[in-house]
């Protein structure tokens, strides 16, 4: 009488399912983690920054304000000119231009009229010299972007980095104050 050992592998419906179900939790993952270039938070912190600006321009035009942007390593302020005093101060009490941070592992890089500029971990202070009672040669502080009351600005690009998953996105700032996003094939 003869044995037979049955031998039985797994079927190819059976390899392509796992690896289908593999695959499905693998994408939800790296979706999940933004490890696949759609990263809704970056665009989302460019399109406020962007809002913000455009606000100040508004705010700019219809009360005769100049306004300033100062950028810094991941972090961001509003600043407006006194001409009474003839010296750039922090916007206090209002929401909107106050200090924003951007959510860990998200960077700027800015280029006003096309240099790059080196920027600060740090909000630059803004003392007035005579004030302070500091000698002349102290630099004066002037903020990065300039939104005139005219309706003009200084020409910028911000570029929002993630270094993480090495993700970009920039926005462009023209003199006439108009924004526009570019995507990163441009």
């Amino acid at each position: 009488m003869s044995t037979f050992r049955q031998e039985r592998g797994f079927t190819l419906i059976e390899i392509l399912v796992v690896v289908m179900i593999i695959a499905i939790i693998s994408g939800v993952a790296l979706m999940s983690m933004n490890l696949i270039g759609d990263d809704r938070e970056l665009d989302t912190e460019r399109r406020r920054l962007a809002t913000l600006i455009e606000l100040a321009q508004d705010e700019a035009v219809m009360q005769g304000r100049e306004f300033g942007l100062e950028i810094m390593e991941s972090t961001y302020r509003f600043v407006e000119f006194d001409p009474f005093d003839s010296r750039w101060n922090e916007i206090r009490d209002d929401e909107m231009f106050r200090l924003r941070q951007m959510p860990e592992g998200i960077e700027f890089e800015l280029y006003v009229e096309d240099k790059r500029i080196a920027l600060e971990l740090d909000p630059k202070s803004i003392e007035d010299p005579d004030e302070a009672g500091m000698s002349t040669n102290v630099e004066t502080y002037a903020p990065h972007v300039f939104v005139f009351s005219s309706g003009e600005s200084t020409s910028f690009e911000i570029r929002l980095n993630r270094r993480l998953t090495d993700q970009q996105l920039v926005m462009r700032g023209n003199v006439l104050g108009e924004i526009e996003f570019v995507d990163q094939e441009d």
